[in-house]
């Protein structure tokens, strides 16, 4: 009955986001997520995803292409960034991060809490009313314990009366098992 960490990512952006909305999936790793987000906001949406890794980026292109999915743009570039892709009145419906390394891949290459703080501080400026932003927490590998420990004290940080923070885990688990943390954006 309890959803895994990635069953229930989907379920709270399946709640949030709507036919027509910009989404952004932050690190679009294997594709995984970017096609979701595509399926939910529709051909009149807008996907952007960002990874820094050429592979990622590939696997992402053919995971759309055999799916016919055509409105999701792919930008090889740090989160980080985000900033630079989105108009200025444009706003966000959703946001997903998967925090961690590319799986099947070099696993020195990780996110980190320098370029993730700032991409996150970044999209909840352009989240819309009742917004959502997930993030996926891998921190079982190096460095994972400093990103996780930063983002932590980061959103714990953020004013109750703009967001709400959720931490959603599993804690019987062994080997440093993933935690969702979702932030809703409560004004405008």
């Amino acid at each position: 009955m309890l959803k895994n960490i990635l069953h229930y990512a989907h379920y709270l952006l399946e709640q949030t986001l709507k036919p027509g909305e910009i989404t952004i999936d932050a690190t679009c790793g294997n594709g995984n997520d970017t096609l979701y987000l595509a399926e939910l906001v529709g051909k009149d949406g807008k996907v952007l995803a960002f990874d820094i890794q050429e592979q990622a980026i590939h696997t992402t292109k053919k995971r759309l292409n055999e799916a016919g999915i055509n409105h999701v743009t792919l930008i090889q570039e740090s989160h980080e960034y985000v900033d630079r892709f989105l108009g200025e009145s444009e706003q966000i419906g959703a946001a997903i991060f998967n925090l961690g390394y590319l799986p099947r891949s070099d696993k020195t290459i990780i996110t980190e809490s320098k370029s993730t703080i700032p991409a996150v501080e970044k999209i909840l400026t352009k989240l819309r009313h009742e917004g959502l932003l997930v993030l996926v927490v891998y921190h079982g590998h190096k460095g994972g314990k400093e990103e996780k420990d930063a983002l932590l004290q980061y959103v714990t940080q953020l004013d109750q009366k703009k967001y709400h923070v959720l931490q959603y885990q599993f804690i019987n688990q062994k080997n440093n098992p993933p935690f969702l943390l979702a932030i809703e954006k409560l004004t405008d």
